[in-house]
């Protein structure tokens, strides 16, 4: 069998600067020049596009790739041009200038790698120009979105096998960050005619760091999250459009570069607030879950839930935009009783199945448990993808921010409250009655006249809220009513309140000072280097800023984040040294080389 590995080494040198594979691509990049049909299950930020950018440019054949997204189709083309390398798109924003070019690079046999919707590829007459052209395979990006299991179906996708026969007989190739057992037998019986082989990577990202954390005037904690941060890109997700609107005006008054994001904005106005996240350093977006999918921005430093996630795919997909170039990045999510009762109404009010209904709810579960762990976040996230780790060393549980204990008899006194009152009220009102807190409805209910009444007034009623949100969390407790809220008892709340069964719980986390960090513009990545190697990054920093400026492209297509910061510790002074710099192949040494050697012969 031909041993391919040897040209693709070479041409990721020459073309994208790299000295060698990231972890688990070469074994995927070799079965795809082999020609067999693939379907690989790699983390967000592994290197996925590379394991079809690169056979494309090895065996010089067409390669066709169906993205959710426009914006990340013109992001892809643009880093790939910058790169030397024949690459287009056919979508409704180009104008006639690039349609017409990207057409004749078809026509003519120059094309490497098109980039298409699942829309766009179910057109029949593209479809025959397609054919015509001789694609050599057709790389699906997301192929999660296939399947109904996926946390992101799109049922256009399901048109891509019809347009795989109709181009004829082509490679198919699938890759998604996130696909649990359901999703992958889905993807496979519904893009593959042939049993593909299956790469299943580990989903571990030990450069982001964990940290949830119960809400507790949310923005308090996201400002001392974001202490220190100034100039640094981030993602702050939210549960509503308004709410979207009202984080990017507080951060903007807080002196932060802030943009929204959601799908009932203006098209226009959503495509520039995209653009100038994508394009500018320091730029943090206030989003729904409606952005993000592909953003393959690599200098995203952090992620903020300001609302619970809708389960955990979505939640590790969500932080997986972060720290892609593979530097430190961090995570903050924040969640309550209100989050968790919202995603269960959510899951009930949907048109589904039962069995459906039942994984939806066990996703919850598996989120809502995550949330309240108390062993490491990182072994606790991993377990949720069938994989086994250890304690990662770094998250809020590993650096003792939080602790455990056995809850059991506070959870009776608790669920005690909730039994004698009714079943029918929520937290603050039994942390009254816990804490023997005197008020005119308790009053008017003669709740202060039951045996509960001041169990727990030995403990703030914060505590007491916490253990219900805990309780609430680990099915002790579900929701009385949808329209009013409050709690009830589930089998296992009953169990627990009659000592059939015990609960650990966790002990509210006593969270240290943020670690001082740089401030100013050089924030973003300067974590390392000395004061004279950070003034030399900055310096990078603006030539780059400026050259992406000049060109109309996003900043990290010229360089990305990780080869300024090398090539400020390691100073070459010539071109030749400089072409030993992790991310800078021949084309981009022959168009960007002289301007940055420029600033580096300054600072000698």
């Amino acid at each position: 069998m031909q041993d391919f590995l040897p040209a693709a080494r070479r041409c990721l040198k020459s073309v994208f600067g790299y000295d060698d594979f990231r972890p688990g691509q070469a074994e995927v990049i070799s079965a795809v020049l082999e020609g067999k049909p693939v379907l690989a299950v790699m983390p967000t930020g592994s290197g996925k596009s590379m394991c079809y950018q690169l056979p494309a440019l090895v065996d010089e054949g067409l390669t066709l790739v169906v993205s959710p997204l426009i914006a990340l189709m013109r992001d892809q083309v643009q880093q790939l041009r910058a790169l030397g390398v024949e690459a287009g798109s056919i979508n409704s924003s180009n104008d006639d200038e690039e349609s017409d070019r990207v057409w004749q690079a078809l026509r003519n046999g120059r094309l490497r790698l098109l980039f298409l919707s699942p829309e766009r590829l179910a057109m029949d007459g593209l479809r025959q120009a397609l054919a015509r052209a001789g694609v050599k395979r057709i790389a699906i990006d997301e192929a999660h979105c296939v399947s109904e299991w996926g946390h992101d179906f799109r049922p256009e996708y399901r048109q891509i096998r019809a347009a795989v026969e109709a181009i004829g007989n082509v490679q198919v190739i699938g890759f998604t960050a996130t696909a649990d057992r359901n999703t992958r037998t889905d993807i496979v019986e519904r893009l593959f005619d042939a049993p593909p082989s299956i790469f299943l990577h580990s989903f571990d990202r030990p450069n982001i760091d964990l940290r949830f954390a119960a809400k507790n005037q949310p923005r308090r904690q996201i400002a001392a999250f974001l202490q220190g941060r100034r100039g640094q890109s981030g993602i702050v997700y939210c549960a509503s459009r308004d709410r979207t609107e009202r984080m990017a005006d507080w951060l903007n008054e807080n002196g932060y570069e802030a943009v929204a994001y959601h799908a009932g904005m203006d098209s226009e106005k959503r495509s520039r607030n995209q653009d100038r996240f994508l394009q500018e350093d320091g730029v943090i977006v206030a989003a729904t879950v409606a952005f993000g999918m592909g953003i393959n921005k690599p200098d995203v430093r952090f992620v903020i839930h300001a609302d619970m996630p809708g389960s955990v795919e979505s939640y590790y997909q969500e932080i997986g935009r972060a720290g892609r170039d593979g530097l430190q990045s961090w995570t903050l999510t924040l969640y309550g009783v209100e989050d968790m009762a919202l995603r269960r109404r959510q899951i009930d009010e949907k048109t589904i199945d039962d069995e459906r209904r039942r994984i939806e709810h066990a996703r919850l579960s598996r989120l809502t448990m995550l949330c309240e762990s108390a062993t490491c976040r990182r072994q606790a996230l991993l377990a949720c993808f069938d994989e086994q780790a250890s304690p990662c060393g770094q998250c809020d549980i590993c650096r003792g921010e939080v602790a455990l204990y056995d809850g059991s008899v506070d959870a009776q006194k608790a669920l005690s409250a909730v039994y004698r009152t009714g079943q029918r009220f929520g937290a603050g009102y039994l942390s009254d009655v816990l804490t023997g807190a005197t008020s005119e409805a308790i009053a008017r209910n003669r709740h202060d006249q039951i045996k509960t009444f001041g169990v727990g007034a030995d403990k703030p009623k914060a505590a007491w809220s916490a253990i219900l949100r805990q309780l609430f969390a680990a099915d002790a407790l579900g929701s009385a009513s949808e329209e009013h809220g409050g709690f009830r008892l589930t089998p296992r709340g009953e169990a627990i309140l009659l000592g059939r069964e015990t609960i650990s719980l966790r002990k509210e986390a006593v969270r240290p000072p943020m670690p001082a960090r740089s401030n100013g513009t050089q924030a973003a990545a300067v974590d390392g280097l000395d004061s004279a190697d950070a003034a030399v990054f900055v310096a990078l920093r603006a030539r780059r800023l400026a050259i992406a400026r000049e060109e109309g492209v996003a900043a990290y297509v010229v360089f990305a984040d990780r080869t300024l910061l090398e090539l400020a510790r390691q100073r070459p002074m010539t071109l030749s040294d400089m072409a030993a710099i992790h991310g800078i192949g021949a084309a981009k040494l022959e168009r960007y080389g002289e301007a940055f050697l420029e600033v580096l012969l300054s600072a000698a």
